[in-house]
């Protein structure tokens, strides 16, 4: 099973299609033991989604096993030293008695560019070390673009990305990145393959901020239809029929949607012929970027 949970909504209210709020505790436990029943073993969080890691180690049922991935705290400093290594490792350790677990699958770096900027190398330093130390199992980054791949890898040796990719936003596709990070030994996870819900949404429930697409989303929307497909087959279908892919990171608000998840997984799509869906533009594919009044059309916190 490719699928994997993505788990802010557990800790956060998070996406632009995401109409229920914050995951309840309760609901949580009952995704959990989905999910393991279904073989879905990847859970990805971090430190930052809200409470999100004190939820997944309070609902963890008994008996269960997951690959957790967790993320690092972000610097956004110019300059890193020695205490900013060791508040990595300390916060580090706080996320493990948080999810109540001895050790993870994998810790990235949440800010690729940490890495890039002098003392960067202390941080890497640091992650080498708790590997080392059995607290975690691959370490890597979490990465919006070609460049940071590229910068990453021309410098230090990872064994875990998450990456985003989706029908809109092909850029690590056209780029190659996908191939590069495998011809390195990289295990690759993808993210917002849902654009943050924004391609499972209705046309007339999309925000106007994404005028200048709707064209493109319509168009994509008849020919899936078309095609037989649902929007969640179709968006999960494109990333997973990507062969360098090794996981899907999907969030899901309750147990029902995950079932959906994982029974729509089952489509087999050629992702090469969607390729013409393309959006080059970052303001578009890069949800940091939105810009979604309130009170508009179809408009919530991103």
């Amino acid at each position: 099973m490719k699928i994997g949970i993505g788990a802010v909504q557990f800790g956060a209210n998070y996406g632009i299609s995401n109409k229920d709020g914050k995951t309840p505790e309760s609901e949580v436990r009952t995704i959990l033991s989905t999910a393991f029943e279904l073989g879905v073993r990847f859970i990805d969080t971090a430190s930052h989604y809200g409470d999100s890691e004190e939820v997944i180690g309070r609902a963890m049922p008994p008996d269960t096993y997951f690959n957790i991935v967790t993320k690092t705290v972000a610097f956004s400093k110019q300059m890193l030293d020695e205490v900013d290594a060791q508040n990595l490792e300390d916060a580090f350790h706080a996320s493990l008695l948080k999810l109540r677990m001895p050790s993870v699958y994998g810790l990235l770096m949440h800010r690729a560019d940490d890495l890039l900027v002098p003392g960067g190398d202390l941080l890497m330093n640091r992650l080498l070390r708790l590997k080392k130390d059995g607290f975690v199992s691959k370490i890597g980054v979490s990465v919006y673009s070609g460049q940071q791949i590229d910068q990453v890898l021309d410098r230090f040796s990872i064994d875990l990305i998450q990456l985003p990719i989706n029908m809109l936003d092909q850029r690590l596709l056209r780029g190659a990145y996908l191939e590069k990070l495998k011809r390195a030994g990289v295990e690759i996870h993808a993210r917002s393959v849902f654009l943050q819900g924004l391609l499972l949404m209705g046309q007339q429930d999309i925000p106007d901020y994404f005028n200048s697409v709707r064209e493109k989303l319509d168009s994509y929307h008849q020919i899936i239809s078309k095609r037989g497909l649902t929007p969640l087959q179709a968006a999960l279908g494109f990333v997973l029929g990507i062969p360098e892919i090794d996981q899907v990171i999907c969030g899901v608000n309750n147990s029902e949607q995950l079932r959906e998840i994982c029974e729509a997984s089952q489509a087999k799509i050629d992702w090469r012929e969607f390729t013409n869906f393309a959006v080059s533009d970052e303001s578009i594919v890069n949800p940091s970027l939105w810009r979604l009044d309130v009170g508009k059309k179809g408009n919530v916190a991103a």
